[in-house]
């Protein structure tokens, strides 16, 4: 018999799992939600929120996410995700995130309209006739009455999910290359990613 294998892990630069870097517009709300895919995937999701309300414009979730790169080095594979909403930013505040995202095929934006809680409806329902982020929080209150007290992730099921990934494509369609002029959200295609990198 010849000697027994051995098995070592072998070293190097490439990290075992994939890296998705988020900078999101929202304090609480975001982190929660994309923690909870963390637990789902085998992928590392690390959520930058915001601090406080006057650093949440799409300039300073940008500066944040380049901060942010600076410590932590994207490897190939690796993803980086501004998430902001439309709400009340102009469309040059959106432009200049765009044009950042289109700078790496590592970089990418996820844009709600009007917010980050559209996103959150469509796990319950199509989200029709909803055109102000009033409508939108009043709709999902509905849905999911605690929620404005304490965001419970496990009520989010997989099934929920696949449902809102549904929803949210039919809307882009066809797939706009920046963000949702009118109601919807890009936020999607983030989750599918994440998704994704747990079925390669």
């Amino acid at each position: 018999m010849g000697k027994p294998r051995q098995f070592t892990r072998r070293t190097g630069t490439r990290r075992y799992r994939k890296l998705f870097l988020v900078a999101a517009e929202g304090r609480e709300t975001e982190r929660i939600y994309f923690e909870m895919l963390d637990l789902r995937t085998p992928a590392i999701v690390k959520v930058k929120p915001i601090r406080s309300t006057s650093a949440s414009s799409p300039d300073k979730v940008l500066a944040r996410m380049k901060k942010q790169l600076r410590k932590e080095s994207l490897r190939e594979g690796d993803e980086a995700w501004l998430v902001v909403d439309k709400d009340q930013w102009s469309d040059a505040q959106l432009k200049n995130l765009h044009e950042w995202s289109q700078k790496d095929e590592r970089y990418n934006l996820a844009v709600s309209n009007p917010k980050f809680e559209y996103w959150l409806l469509l796990h319950f329902e199509n989200g029709t006739r909803i055109a102000t982020s009033r409508q939108c929080s009043e709709r999902l209150n509905r849905r999911w009455p605690d929620y404005a007290k304490s965001f419970a992730s496990r009520k989010i099921t997989a099934e929920m999910i696949d449902d809102a990934i549904r929803r949210a494509e039919e809307r882009d369609r066809p797939p706009r290359g920046d963000w949702p002029r009118l109601t919807g959200t890009t936020v999607y295609r983030l989750v599918e990613r994440i998704l994704e990198s747990g079925r390669s």
